[in-house]
């Protein structure tokens, strides 16, 4: 088979991280059939050496643009492909004569513009989603969660979807990090007591806002306690500035001399924080899959976490769930993992044998399995 894969939209940290992986993966277990891994030229060198049944094709017009979605398609034909992976729902490969996958992560962009009070928009972005749906040969949903969305939303055929779970990066398998690393962090980051992390983006969604509230009400408790009366709160993720209810939060909360957004910061910095951090607590509102908690279970770090959407299959029965619209739910969980030492140590066991339950060698041959009988079926027409 000759099987195209697009990773254009690499500039997307979360996927930048999936396709990655995902072509990482298929070079390790699959030497027999060809590879063409197309876009733009500054996104190769993320993806590493590469063995010979992997060809890099350039594209030379900019990404999003709509020079770039014609050439895409004309590289493609031209090289004959037996199938096209297209590892997001952002567009339709309209004049492609192979079929297509999709992956789908979530389905949270249409659900937000499904409540928009501007019509149109929602209409157009309904049709063009249901049409990328329609027209593809197979869809890979990353959770049953996420499958279930697709039935519910888009009345897509159970026998159409197919679950392949996402998986740690490799940079998160490396063990835990040195005494130096951890030196390291607390002189750059000028962190010096213990602390409570949430890494990710920082949306509505995320439900960042609570997490303050819950760590003021915790911090209220922890005096009563008399311990962890230095406890801080450290919130990696961009775009604060563009949330506004973030900081009205921490001022409202009286936390501000406890709660530090430290902005983006590279894998190999945020495997470190999991490694210090006391808790990660995750109480999102909606995921498609969640790495982050999986990523800090492997790291040993207790997790509290969000009981709904995907959240619920990723971290098993290895963390504390809660109801991630109550404040004193997630304030309670807190500080029993926080002062309660028997459940910790069981919490950092159970959290590294649930991430080892995930795979990238084994979802890369589910999605093997996949493409051969996407391609099977094609010749057969």
């Amino acid at each position: 088979m000759r099987i195209a894969i697009d990773i254009r939209r690499m500039y997307e940290f979360g996927l930048a991280t999936y396709i990655r992986n995902v072509v990482r993966a298929l070079s390790r277990n699959d030497q027999d059939n060809e590879y063409l891994v197309v876009g733009s030229t500054a996104r190769f060198e993320e993806l590493g050496e590469l063995p010979a049944n992997f060809r890099l094709l350039p594209l030379q017009n900019p990404e999003a643009s709509f020079a770039n979605y014609m050439e895409m398609q004309r590289v493609v034909n031209a090289h004959k492909v037996d199938l096209l992976h297209i590892p997001h729902t952002f567009w339709r490969p309209l004049f492609v004569k192979a079929p297509y996958v999709l992956t789908v992560h979530d389905l949270l962009d249409y659900m937000y513009r499904a409540h928009s009070r501007n019509n149109m928009p929602r209409v157009m972005h309904s049709y063009l989603t249901r049409q990328v749906m329609n027209h593809s040969a197979r869809i890979f949903a990353v959770s049953n969660f996420t499958k279930r969305d697709l039935g519910r939303l888009f009345h897509v055929p159970p026998e159409k979807v197919e679950v392949v779970y996402n998986a740690l990066d490799d940079t998160f398998l490396r063990g835990h990090s040195t005494p130096e690393e951890q030196a390291m962090i607390r002189g750059r980051y000028q962190v010096d007591s213990p602390f409570l992390l949430y890494a990710g983006r920082i949306s509505p969604h995320k439900n960042v806002a609570r997490i303050i509230e819950a760590f003021s009400a915790l911090k209220a408790d922890l005096a009563k306690d008399g311990s962890f009366s230095d406890l801080k709160l450290i919130i990696i993720g961009d775009e604060v500035s563009k949330n506004p209810d973030i900081r009205r939060a921490v001022i409202r909360s009286g936390v501000q001399h406890d709660v530090r957004f430290l902005g983006y910061v590279s894998i190999d910095v945020l495997r470190v924080f999991f490694d210090m951090a006391k808790i990660f607590v995750f109480p999102s509102l909606y995921e498609g899959f969640g790495l982050p908690p999986l990523e800090a279970m492997a790291h040993g770090t207790p997790v509290v976490a969000s009981n709904t959407t995907a959240l619920p299959e990723v971290v098993g029965n290895a963390a504390v769930m809660v109801n991630p619209e109550n404040v004193f739910e997630l304030s309670r969980a807190l500080f029993r993992v926080l002062t309660d030492q028997s459940l910790r140590e069981r919490m950092k066991a159970a959290g590294l044998e649930q991430s080892q339950h995930f795979s990238w060698d084994c979802s890369v041959r589910r999605m093997l399995d996949v493409y051969r009988q996407v391609v099977a079926e094609q010749r057969r027409r």
